[in-house]
């Protein structure tokens, strides 16, 4: 439990030790090096801040860095390119070389790639390179273990190669055959999963690259690419905001690829529909996720007709609002209550989630039902 001298030292420390806190507690040395560092950050109204001299940028993400843990780390970076307009800092590759990377930064260094000085573009990509090994080390298995599973799954084979053999099934539908002598079972009816056919699937991941999905727009890439190694499924991936482009060829590296998205800019989901509609040449078979906050920029009432024309030719179309850790997304209610109402699932998913949504629209399955089931907040 935590004590009382405890308990006020966090408190001298939130409060920072100007005339009114009233705590009157005297910290050690170590402790006084902490609150310099808070102080810089958010008393920097007050005191000057860091500076604009990048040793004391760097002087200080290194203080950070010590007196506190990474998850902390991360929100007081984020605080100081918002709060003291740091985000220059990033254009030194010393200041790059000292931050701790995660998603958050790989989106502001994807919003900066187009004016990243040449000297520094090799760290930014050391940096996006390690988030990403990080978090394909995380993803990349659960999400093929879920996608493949459900679709070998979902076509049974009585006539399986080796390899092909679903072994749980085969054991319980030969119990009948065991043999006590040997200690075994004559597997007389075999049990497959179907036959690892090349593109039994076609999945279109469309993307809005507009500011504020950023952190959504690193993980769909990253998904993307993990995905477009699975021979089962076909996977294209399309990006947009006043325009449209396809980086279905950018997924064999999600580095290159996150570094062609430009965040930013205007919004036009109709415009990506209509994209998405032409590439779409199995509708029946093919599975559109579109992650979009649906504010849109371009013609509305176009936008809410591609969505009926997809729908009605067969192509399952999922919206997610967002997919990352962020909480609940900004959006615009009215658009997500059109496709609502067309039977079109939209809600908020996060990562740990998605290779399992992955798996159930692969497979049919009521993706509605689904997300209720995972605790997500559908729109309805």
């Amino acid at each position: 439990m935590e004590t009382e001298q405890q308990h006020i030292r966090k408190w001298r420390l939130i409060l920072g030790g100007h005339q009114q806190e009233g705590t009157q507690f005297e910290l050690t040395e170590n402790d006084l090096k902490v609150d310099r560092t808070l102080e810089a950050l958010y008393d920097s109204d007050r005191n000057g801040g860091l500076g604009a001299s990048s040793p004391n940028v760097s002087r200080w993400l290194g203080d950070i860095r010590t007196f506190f843990p990474s998850s902390v780390v991360q929100v007081m970076q984020q605080d100081a390119l918002k709060r003291l307009n740091l985000t220059q800092m990033l254009f030194e590759k010393e200041m790059l070389e000292n931050v701790e990377p995660d998603v958050h930064l790989v989106a502001t260094l994807m919003t900066l790639s187009r004016v990243i000085p040449d000297k520094t573009k090799d760290t930014a990509r050391q940096v996006v390179r390690k988030v990403v090994d990080q978090l394909v080390r995380k993803l990349a298995e659960p999400t093929r273990q879920a996608i493949t599973g459900s679709l070998n799954r979902s076509i049974r084979n009585t006539r399986p190669r080796h390899h092909e053999i679903n072994w749980g099934a085969t054991i319980l539908k030969n119990l009948k055959h065991y043999q006590p002598e040997y200690k075994t079972i004559i597997p007389e009816n075999r049990v497959g999963y179907g036959h690892k056919r090349s593109s039994l699937k076609d999945v279109i991941l469309c993307l809005d690259q507009s500011g504020s999905m950023g952190s959504s727009v690193v993980y769909s890439g990253i998904f993307g690419s993990v995905m477009a190694s699975i021979p089962a499924i076909k996977t294209k991936m399309v990006v947009f905001d006043t325009a449209v482009a396809d980086l279905t060829e950018e997924l064999t590296d999600p580095v290159e690829l996150l570094f062609g998205v430009q965040l930013g800019g205007g919004t036009d989901i109709n415009a990506a529909l209509t994209y998405c509609q032409q590439i779409a040449t199995r509708p029946t078979d093919t599975v559109l996720v579109l992650i979009t906050d649906l504010y849109e920029g371009g013609n509305a009432n176009e936008m809410r007709r591609r969505a009926v024309e997809l729908v009605a030719s067969g192509v399952q179309l999922v919206v997610l609002l967002a997919l990352n850790d962020d909480g609940a997304p900004s959006y615009d209610h009215r658009h997500a209550q059109f496709l609502a109402d067309l039977g079109v699932p939209v809600f908020a998913c996060t990562p740990d989630k998605f290779p399992d949504l992955m798996a159930a629209a692969l497979t049919k399955q009521d993706i509605g039902l689904w997300a209720a089931k995972e605790d997500l907040i559908l729109k309805r």
